[in-house]
Parts: structure tokens; C-alpha cells; sequence
């Protein structure tokens, strides 16, 4: 039969059960707040029934409850839910840096604007527009020239700002290689110390949440794999054990160790940079094993931050818009330069003789780095800018003395003269047909007489020219000319007023016009046969392009890894309101056992003290 006390035995388990899930859920609402923390609760558990199964049992008519006790202290966790976390988490760290990394770029470069390389390569194709109307003219001249220095200053400060950028992602690269390894070791040390509490049958728990805090952060860096390793000796069947955790590509396929479960060692991630040039990462490792540059692409902030800074000798989103930029620039001037080369300057046509090098703009021979840095400073002076003329040129020289012959007769008092000249090459021959003016009176010219001069073969075109005008205007007038290219109807026109400087239109132009349409000529960018204007149109729309799919999966991997938090907090996190529920409840059946013995108590009271006095 049962014994007298069993119902004190009962209740005093159902007491110390409930006082144990109380601590546990004063436990649970004194780190709400706590980061990374998971609630907790106590499985209760029923004590065998008695009798037990015996051949020496008592004949009962069945057997009795004998209470409750509480077994474990579990976390409340579901293991899916931190894999997938852990998934999105990786995706969200690589596309946010990404997006980081190209929305510094657009800073940059900063189109469309007032400011950015487009705009300042307008405004040098108008100013050269506006010289080919006036190519003599210093205004002019001098605002190409400045508009020319504007053009070379934003592509040095492009590619010094973007240098600058690309320094500050290795610097973060270093940082966030540090941060892997540091996670690394502590999971290890983490590992060790589960292992040490689970082979005595315990369930660590907050050592557990501490893991999870740490492999949730890892997550954001690499893509990662969680293998559990079973600590062994009197373990429980619900302990996590240690974990092994490799580092995968972003199709799951195993790059090597992190931390290993099974020894408890951990691997870290090195980095090596060039050593010349432009330092881009030569080679990546994970302990002693190189990994594919590959394996980095859509994995994590590290796989961000390694395809923006650049590797591999130049692949990455900051080294591709560094060298466009520079074959661009160089592509640029190459051009620019080759038909400036072409033209005539006021100083080559004043002096009659063409420079041997009369580049516009100037840079430095690529560095080891391939590097191309166009100077700031353009032309020495405004008179060689070579604007005037495509292949031929004419100036003038000297005082008009107010006296003008055509061999026969002679105009005398002439304050104003206006000399027309205009080559001709028809049946006749090539010659020069001038034509002499009186403009005294600018609003009644009147012709004064017109000549001719050969161009015969084995001439010098100049000298004849010379000594055909000097006879008409004066031997104190220096004609000179140069010609390499002539087309039929090529007209020069000057003013000569008695006592004053020469007012004379040099050249046409026409090299001016030319170099406006470098904008329009096809050149070889970066192997690309295209324009100047194409080839960044197209550099602008693949950035924006690719900023706008980094921001656009940056927002929605943050929305995924927000879902599945808030899923995961639902299992985990502590709700105060559900707390204060347990508590009372946990309370009341404490109070409920607390209630028991005191019944018993009652009932031992009356055995013990009031039974056998009957009769007395």
C-alpha cells in the first residue's frame, strides 16, 4: 500500500519544479534586452509512477503519480530560421557594400551636373566653336585655352578621387579580414568551452546564444556552412555540440575550413596586394589553401569590398572605371593632339614656318600603374594654339604709307586700303587673284585695281605673291605664307590704315572647326571603336546600371533578412506580457503544491494526535 507521506513527496517535487521554472522566467525578463539572447523554459518532466514494474511489487489496484520534476533548461530555437537569416544576412552584406561602393562612384562622377566631365567637354566644344568664328581673336583663344585646363583638371580630379575611394575599400577589406579572423578564433574558443559543459549532461545555453550572435555576424561577411559535431561522454540528445564551420561559394560548394568541430582549430583568411603598380590583390587564402577570386562573387561583404577594390590585375568595379577613364583621356588627347598637329597657329603663320611639336594637351607617359595624368597646363601661349587654319596660313606684316600704284598710275591720301586676296585653280592655272580697295569711306568703297599672281611650278608661291604686292602697296609690307593644303576659293582679307596697326583676318578657322569635331570622330577607346561622347555615355550608363541593381537587391535581401528575423524572434525573443502570464501561472501552482501540504499536514495531524483516543 502507499505510504503515509507519498502525497508530501509529490507535492514537493511539484513545488521545487515550479520554483525552478519561476528562476527561469526571472531569467528570461531580466535579459529582454539582451542582444542575441534566446528565451528559455524548463521541460517538465513526470517521475515514474508507483508501484514500479517488479515482481516484489505491492498489490495495488494500479499505479500512482508520483509528482513532476524539471528536467532540462532549453532555448527556444528553431535551427531552419537561423540558416536562412544566416543566408540573407550574406547576400545583404555583399550587395549593401556593393551599393556603398557604387554610390561613392556616382558621388564622383557626378552626372549629370554642371560640374561633372560631360558638361566641361561641352563647354570646350563651344568654346572651340565659337574660336572657329573668329580664330585671331585672344578672347577667344584664351577661353579654349582655360576651357582646355577645366577639361584636364576634372580628369585628374576624377582619377585622384576615385584612387582615393579605391584606397579607403582596401583599408575596409583589411578591417573586415581582421573582423572574419577574430569571429573565427572566438567560435573556437566558444566550441571548447561547449564541449566542456555538454559532456556532463548540461545544455549551455547562453554559451549556445553567444554562438549564435557570432555566427549571425560572421554571416554578413562570408557565406558560410554549420555542421554540428556531437561533444560525446553523457552529452543530451537536444545538446547543439560544437560546430564546424566551413566557408562555401555562393553555390555551397565547401572552400575549405573556418573552424573545425572535431579539433577545435581554426583557419584564417590572408590577403596579399601587389607590390607595384596599382596593388590590386595578387592572391587570397584561407589557411595554407589559395582561393578563387571567383568564389568571392555575390559572397558576402568581403566578396564586395575584393570585386570593388580589384584583383587579378585589374578586374573590379573601381580599377575598370579607373582604366576606361585613362584610355579615355589618353584616347582623348591622342586625337586632339593629332589635329591640333595639323593646323596653323597665328605664331606658325606670323613666323612662316610650322612647329615641329605643338601638342594642345599634355601627360605623362603611363607609370608602371598604367596610369595617365594630363597636365593641367595646355598651351604656353595663345597664339600657338593651332586654331587658325587646316594646312595653310597667310599674316601680314609692316605700315601702310598711305600710297597705292598698279605700275602705271598712283592713289595718293589714302587713309584706308582693303586687300582681298583668293587663290584660283582653274584652266588658267593655279595663281593668287588679288584685289585692292579704298574703304576711306566705308560706306562707298571704291575699286582701286586687281592683279594676279602665279603659282607656276618650281615657283615659290610666297615670293611671288610678295613682289607682286609690295610693287602695288609698299616694300615696308612683309607677306607671308604657307601653304600645304589649298582649296579652290580660299579668300584672305585685310584692312591697312595709314598709321596704324594691321587689322588682318588670319586664316579661316577651319582647324578650329576640326577640332570641335573631335567630340564627333570615331576613335579606339579601350578597344571600342566609338566617340568621345559614346564611349562615356556608355562608362555613365553601365554605373548607373549597376548602382541601381546593387541598391535594388541591397533593399530587397534587407527586407528578406527582416522577415525571417521577425520569424525567428517570434520563436526567440522574450515577450514580457507572455512572461508575466508563466510567472503567475508558475506562481499559483507553487501556491497550489504550497496549499497540498498544508492539507496533508491536516490529515497527518489527525492520524498521528487524534486517532486510538476513543473511550478516553
Amino acid at each position: 500500500m502507499l505510504s503515509t507521506f507519498h502525497g508530501l513527496e509529490t507535492v514537493r517535487r511539484g513545488m521545487t519544479a515550479q520554483q525552478q521554472a519561476l528562476y527561469v522566467t526571472g531569467h528570461n525578463i531580466a535579459n529582454a534586452n539582451t542582444p542575441g539572447y534566446s528565451r528559455q523554459r524548463v521541460n517538465f518532466e513526470q517521475t515514474p509512477p508507483y508501484p514500479f514494474a517488479s515482481k516484489n511489487r505491492p498489490v495495488i489496484p494500479g499505479q500512482m503519480g508520483t509528482g513532476v520534476e524539471g528536467g532540462t533548461v532549453q532555448r527556444m530555437r528553431e535551427e531552419f530560421l537561423d540558416v536562412q537569416y544566416r543566408g540573407e544576412n550574406m547576400k545583404y552584406g555583399y550587395w549593401n557594400t556593393r551599393a556603398e561602393a557604387l554610390y561613392k562612384m556616382e558621388e564622383i562622377m557626378n552626372e549629370p551636373s554642371d560640374e561633372g566631365l560631360a558638361k566641361t567637354l561641352d563647354r570646350f566644344w563651344q568654346a572651340l566653336q565659337d574660336l572657329a568664328v573668329n580664330p585671331s581673336n585672344s578672347g577667344a583663344r584664351s577661353v579654349v585655352r582655360q576651357r582646355g585646363i577645366a577639361v584636364a583638371e576634372t580628369f585628374h580630379y576624377l582619377s585622384s578621387s576615385l584612387k582615393s575611394i579605391r584606397e579607403d575599400l582596401r583599408n575596409e577589406l583589411d578591417v573586415t579580414i581582421k573582423a572574419v579572423n577574430s569571429l573565427a578564433r572566438q567560435l573556437s574558443a566558444i566550441n571548447k568551452q561547449i564541449s566542456e559543459v555538454e559532456v556532463h549532461g548540461y545544455l549551455p545555453n547562453d554559451l549556445y546564444d553567444e554562438r549564435n550572435r557570432l555566427l549571425d555576424e560572421l554571416s554578413q561577411y562570408v557565406n558560410i556552412k554549420v555542421t554540428p559535431v556531437s561533444s560525446g561522454g553523457s552529452a543530451l540528445k537536444i545538446a547543439e555540440g560544437s560546430f564546424t564551420v566551413e566557408l562555401v561559394d555562393r553555390n555551397g560548394t565547401s572552400l575549405g575550413k573556418l573552424v573545425d568541430g572535431n579539433t577545435g582549430a581554426f583557419n584564417e583568411i590572408t590577403v596579399k596586394y601587389e607590390t607595384t603598380g596599382d596593388k590590386y590583390v595578387s592572391e587570397i587564402k584561407l589557411g595554407n589553401d589559395s582561393l578563387n577570386f571567383l568564389s568571392f562573387k555575390e559572397n558576402g561583404k568581403i566578396g564586395a569590398l575584393l570585386h570593388s577594390y580589384g584583383y587579378g590585375g585589374g578586374t573590379g568595379l573601381y580599377p575598370e572605371m579607373l582604366n576606361n577613364l585613362n584610355a579615355m583621356a589618353r584616347a582623348f588627347a591622342d586625337e586632339f593632339n593629332k589635329i591640333h598637329s595639323t593646323g596653323w597657329s597665328i605664331y606658325e603663320i606670323q613666323k612662316g614656318q610650322k612647329l615641329a611639336s605643338n601638342d594642345f594637351f599634355k601627360y605623362d607617359l603611363p607609370d608602371v600603374a598604367g596610369t595617365l595624368n594630363i597636365h593641367p597646363d595646355i598651351m604656353e601661349s595663345l597664339d600657338r594654339i593651332a586654331a587658325s587654319a587646316a594646312g595653310f596660313g597667310m599674316a601680314v606684316s609692316g605700315t601702310f604709307n598711305g600710297s597705292v600704284t598698279d605700275g602705271t598710275s598712283t592713289w595718293s591720301s589714302i587713309s584706308k586700303i582693303r586687300l582681298e586676296i583668293t587663290y584660283v585653280d582653274d584652266t588658267s592655272g593655279k595663281k593668287f587673284e588679288y584685289k585692292i580697295w579704298d574703304v576711306s569711306n566705308p560706306s562707298s568703297p571704291s575699286s582701286l585695281f586687281s592683279g594676279e599672281a602665279s603659282l607656276a611650278t618650281g615657283t615659290d608661291p610666297a615670293a611671288n605673291l610678295k613682289s607682286a604686292l609690295q610693287s602695288s602697296i609698299g616694300s615696308s609690307l612683309t607677306f607671308i605664307t604657307h601653304f600645304t593644303t589649298l582649296k579652290q576659293g580660299d579668300k584672305w582679307t585685310f584692312e591697312f590704315e595709314e598709321g596704324k596697326p594691321i587689322v588682318a583676318q588670319i586664316g579661316d578657322g577651319s582647324n578650329a572647326q576640326a577640332l570641335a569635331e573631335v567630340k564627333n570622330g570615331m576613335m579606339n577607346i579601350a578597344g571600342n571603336t566609338t566617340t568621345i561622347q559614346n564611349f562615356y555615355e556608355s562608362l555613365i550608363g553601365q554605373m548607373a546600371v549597376n548602382a541601381q541593381e546593387a541598391k535594388r537587391l541591397s533593399q530587397n535581401s534587407e527586407v528578406l533578412r527582416q522577415s525571417v528575423d521577425e520569424r525567428r524572434m517570434a520563436v526567440s525573443s522574450v515577450s514580457l506580457d507572455e512572461e508575466m502570464m508563466n510567472m503567475m501561472k508558475f506562481q499559483h501552482a507553487y501556491n497550489a503544491s504550497a496549499r497540498m501540504i498544508t492539507m496533508i499536514d491536516q490529515m497527518l495531524d489527525k492520524i498521528i494526535n487524534n486517532m486510538g483516543l476513543v473511550g478516553r
